[in-house]
């Protein structure tokens, strides 16, 4: 009996042994493993710094969650990450040292739309495939030229045409517009002025202004002389505040007041204050998971990235971060399928289809690199210093 019980002790010691055997060699194995490269450039400092932050978290997060679970086919995932500090000869020496240096296989952002048009190229030279976080329809167009460039965000030509389809059902014909004269602002006033006649929209007044101006009454004033039905102001950072403060102060509220999806940061709504209500936009829906019915197909997978990012960092989730959780994740899913291979990743992302992420469902094809329309997104009204679904 003694010598039964010594030999089931030795059995049990050995399985034991066993065990730690293949934890310990499994972990070795992960940790010599090659990781996997994905190379970032973000805005995450400078006048982007409120689009660009939101996206390192995000892209930080994933990563870390990803290598937790073992990584991407057991391989580590490195997430390289640049600050192009929102200036476009930065972003371009940001993107030729992660694909020269670096040697990334797949590059996510930039940010911004002029940065994104500016590396574009690069990217097309150098054959690495590039995920954009930015609008402008130029960053994949033409397509003939941008084989290797993605973007995960709606295009501005999206976001007029929902805006376009409220007007019209609200019976608003006649609007202003006021487009800064950025990359993101320079290639929404094109959309607008294309997509209004065939819209049945007529614009009153065309205004401009710099993204480092600090009074925007003069534009607004001479908005007020034309007589609009609406009001829409196409800009990111402070002029956003800016032309919300001016529209107030000048008595105008009773004009609707529009902005542009890059007014989609809940942090936007603590600066401008009282002075937001009512403010209307289209939007991802990665802002309003919570408001989504249940049998809205993106809405589980929203709710999830919502839950991790906010519990990680403690404030609302944005537009922003949900683009670099497309990019992110559009990423990942090609390195799992095909490895670090660049042409495959390329070819894998322009396959992409019924790909549910924050800002859509994701249809990708060789004559389309975006991949979403203005059907992925909601109108939102601000209501009590919140978003709220707009009737």
């Amino acid at each position: 009996m003694r010598a039964s019980r010594n030999l089931t002790g030795v059995v049990f010691l050995g399985i034991i042994l066993s065990v730690l055997l293949h934890v310990s060699f499994n972990r070795q194995a992960y940790a010599a493993a090659e990781p996997y490269k994905i190379g970032a450039v973000f805005s995450i400092t400078g006048v982007g710094s409120f689009l660009g932050e939101p996206e390192k978290k995000t892209a930080e997060m994933i990563r870390d969650e990803i290598n937790k679970q073992g990584g991407i086919n057991g391989h580590p995932l490195e997430l390289i990450v640049m600050d192009d500090e929102s200036e476009t000869p930065k972003c371009i020496l940001a993107v030729k040292k992660l694909i020269k240096k670096d040697e990334v296989p797949v590059i996510i952002g930039p940010t911004r739309s002029g940065e994104s048009i500016a590396v574009a190229n690069t990217a097309e030279e150098a054959q690495v495939p590039l995920i954009s976080c930015a609008t402008s329809y130029k960053i994949v167009t033409p397509i003939e030229s941008r084989k290797w460039v993605f973007k995960v965000a709606g295009s501005d030509a999206h976001v007029v045409g929902k805006m376009f389809d409220y007007m019209k059902a609200h019976g608003i014909s006649k609007i202003a517009i006021m487009t800064d004269s950025s990359g993101y602002g320079a290639s929404a006033r094109e959309e607008f002025l294309r997509l209004a006649p065939e819209s049945g929209i007529t614009i009153v007044a065309d205004e401009r202004f710099g993204p480092q101006d600090t009074d925007l009454s003069a534009q607004m004033t001479k908005i007020r002389s034309m007589q609009p039905q609406a009001i829409v102001n196409w800009s990111v950072g402070p002029t956003q505040i800016l032309a919300i403060k001016s529209w107030r102060d000048l008595g105008m509220d009773s004009i609707p007041l529009f902005q542009s999806h890059g007014f989609g940061n809940l942090k936007n709504l603590e600066l401008a204050g009282k002075a937001a209500e009512g403010v209307l936009l289209p939007l991802a829906r990665v802002n309003v998971g919570s408001l989504l019915p249940d049998n809205q197909p993106q809405k589980k997978a929203i709710l999830e990235y919502t839950k991790a990012y906010e519990e990680r960092y403690k404030e609302p989730v944005s537009s922003f971060g949900g683009h670099a959780a497309d990019s992110m994740n559009l990423a990942i899913a090609a390195l799992k399928a095909v490895g670090p291979d660049p042409a495959k990743i390329r070819d894998y992302i322009e396959g992409t289809k019924n790909f549910v992420g924050m800002h859509g469902i994701f249809n990708m094809s060789p004559q389309d690199h975006n991949g979403l329309s203005k059907d992925d997104l909601e109108m939102i009204v601000v209501k009590d210093g919140k978003w709220a679904l707009a009737k």
